[in-house]
């Protein structure tokens, strides 16, 4: 199918690493992709083919197998794959086949290696996606507490099978554990009921005991997951109890294992792509919390964790969008949909809210402007249903400051920059971070560029982004202790986001603001800085070391919640640490502070 070149650039600016390019790199790229059409279960290319190149998936889903004909991904819409074999000897290490109907963008194999030569953004996107695409579904290396659920459904000893029935009909399980005082005595599943009650014709009021599986095989939690495939496989049995200390703490199921292989943030893109609904999304959104586990579990880097979870909203935002503009008719201008915040820096964790924004063509008239009002507020309801909570500080594109022309947008900046009061420090910290998701993204290369041009050269502004960028601190007390909140629900806790990461964030950002860096990522913000000179080797990569330690911490600490059943947040208690953990959070603190102190006096990272 033939595909218009400027369609093409767009789709390619919301495609990473190609957003991280300049522009004139990707017109550079547009017309050496060939575009490939391939039917329901037709193949790709087949294990040990000579590729022909880097496929991007633009329309359609596709399935990925191993050397051994099992699946390891299901890929959607703009996940690239063949780059494992490309980076190795041009050799195909997997299968790939279309699941339905597929467009494919191809880009010849001299094309991608020169991508790689030529850009550092792809080069370090590739070679880590590598690595971590092997990991994903990688049963061998995580271990049962992340497999398991819990609590497990129970029952006593004195239970009736018709009580353990209509248990397992509720939760809507296929199993129950029987346990006495927490022990577990026990297992009893669906198949049991149906072949030695049904089957045998005993009365609903037989005890469980009389059918359970006594004494049934465990695994603990510090097992992996592929001890539960060799238990299932050789016992044959599909449920495995997880016990500890003589304690039943979980139980996985074979439901569990498949699931654990099947999910990936590719899986999530995939379902909310092709949504006709909000609720629709809301049921994939639900599973960020165990995508969330698994990543972290999988031995991810925070910055792959939190970027996968974002691209997941975008799809959201883009999807919403197009439903938008279905049941609103087409827009009467161009206009651009971007996000700010978290999202905007590719950031999102297990708790997230909406930051956004419109930017809309200088064409547009009065009368027009209501359908960009219909616009963002069905966006940013669907966006509410799907779980992605509303701004507290009403930072959407709902309220009509925050939609509106392109003119406006350069008038607020200017504003923002030539009269730096506390609010205008605020709203251009906060503005500083959009990043385009759907639209003409032409509508914010330009205001983005011109306006980093006008703040780097204002040394008044620039002043006060440092002090905005000091008002978060990192909690460090005396005495080599940390300063822990004092009182309320998270007394003698840490507050990992407001004064662990987000006092990089802004140190970052303010990096970005003197070297007139566009990044929007923090630790690309950082590496970028290093780049350019704007801090020092030995400085830049004790701050990126610092805070690569803090948002791991903070990402595992919310993989441990979701894990106990409890909701993600930001808080950790030092107490929960061993001194090893606790002395390196300390020592990335003061790394921290150590660069606010410096920059606070005006020395930045130079020299």
């Amino acid at each position: 199918m033939p595909l218009d070149p400027s369609a093409l650039k767009r789709f390619l600016s919301s495609v990473h690493p190609y957003d991280a390019l300049p522009a004139d790199a990707i017109d550079a790229l547009v017309p050496q992709f060939d575009i490939w059409e391939i039917e329901t279960g037709f193949p790709v290319y087949d294990l040990g083919d000579t590729l022909p190149g880097l496929f991007i998936i633009y329309e359609g889903k596709i399935e990925v197998r191993d050397e051994n004909d099992v699946v390891v991904s299901h890929l959607g819409v703009r996940n690239s794959f063949g780059e494992r074999g490309l980076l190795r000897d041009g050799q195909a290490v997997t299968s790939a086949r279309a699941e339905e109907h597929s467009v494919v963008l191809m880009l010849p194999a001299p094309a991608f290696r020169a991508l790689l030569q030529d850009h550092e953004a792809a080069r370090k996107f590739f070679d880590r996606s590598r690595g971590d695409r092997v990991k994903k579904s990688d049963l061998s290396t995580t271990r049962v507490e992340t497999l398991m659920a819990r609590p497990p459904l129970t029952c006593s000893m004195q239970a009736t099978v018709q009580d353990a029935a209509r248990a397992m009909a509720e939760r809507r399980v296929s199993s129950i554990c029987i346990t006495e005082g927490g022990a577990l005595k026990g297992i009893a599943t669906v198949r049991d009921i149906s072949g030695k009650v049904v089957g045998h014709g005993l009365p609903f009021d037989t005890s469980i005991q009389d059918i359970m599986t006594a004494d049934p095989l465990t695994l603990p939690p510090s097992a992996i997951g592929s001890d539960v495939l060799h238990m299932m496989m050789e016992r044959k049995i599909g449920h495995v109890p997880v016990t500890e200390a003589g304690q039943l703490v979980g139980i996985v199921t074979n439901t569990d294992l498949t699931r654990f292989q099947a999910m990936t943030s590719a899986e999530l893109v995939s379902e909310i792509a092709h949504a006709d609904s909000a609720e629709q999304m809301a049921k994939v959104t639900a599973r960020i919390p165990q995508l969330l586990v698994q990543l972290v579990a999988g031995g991810n880097r925070h910055e792959v964790v939190t970027r996968l979870i974002t691209d997941i909203a975008d799809t959201a935002t883009r999807r919403l969008l197009s439903l938008a503009e279905a049941k609103l008719g087409p827009a009467p201008v161009p206009y651009l949909w971007l996000a700010c915040g978290s999202q905007g820096r590719q950031e999102q964790t297990g708790v997230s809210d909406q930051d956004n924004c419109i930017i809309i063509d200088d064409a547009v008239t009065d009368d027009q402007m209501p359908y960009f009002a219909d616009l963002a507020k069905f966006v940013c309801d669907g966006l509410d249903v799907a779980g992605y909570f509303y701004c507290p500080g009403d930072m959407m594109a709902t309220n009509p400051r925050w939609c509106q022309p392109l003119r406006v947008w350069r008038e607020y900046f200017n504003q923002w920059i030539h009269k730096p009061d506390g609010e205008a420090q605020m709203l251009a910290s906060v503005m500083f971070d959009l990043r385009a998701i759907g639209g003409t993204f032409g509508l914010f290369e330009d205001l983005q560029d011109s306006t980093l041009g006008m703040a780097a050269k204002n040394s008044i502004f620039v002043a006060h982004m440092v002090s905005n960028s000091l008002k978060h601190t990192p909690p460090l007390g005396l005495l080599r202790g940390f300063a822990t909140i004092r009182s309320g629900e998270h007394k003698n806790e840490l507050d990992l986001k407001h004064n662990g990461v987000v006092p990089v964030v802004d140190l970052g950002r303010v990096y970005a603001l003197q070297g007139q860096l566009t990044q929007v990522n923090t630790r690309a913000r950082l590496e970028a800085g290093i780049a350019a000179g704007v801090l020092s080797q030995s400085g830049g990569q004790d701050l990126l070391d610092a805070y690569d330690l803090i948002a791991e911490a903070r990402l595992e600490r919310q993989a441990e919640q979701i894990k106990a059943g409890g909701k993600p947040d930001n808080y950790l208690a030092p107490a929960a640490l061993s001194d090893f953990e606790r002395s390196h959070l300390r020592d990335a603190f003061v790394v921290v502070k150590s660069l606010q102190s410096a920059v606070g006096h005006g020395k930045g990272m130079l020299g």
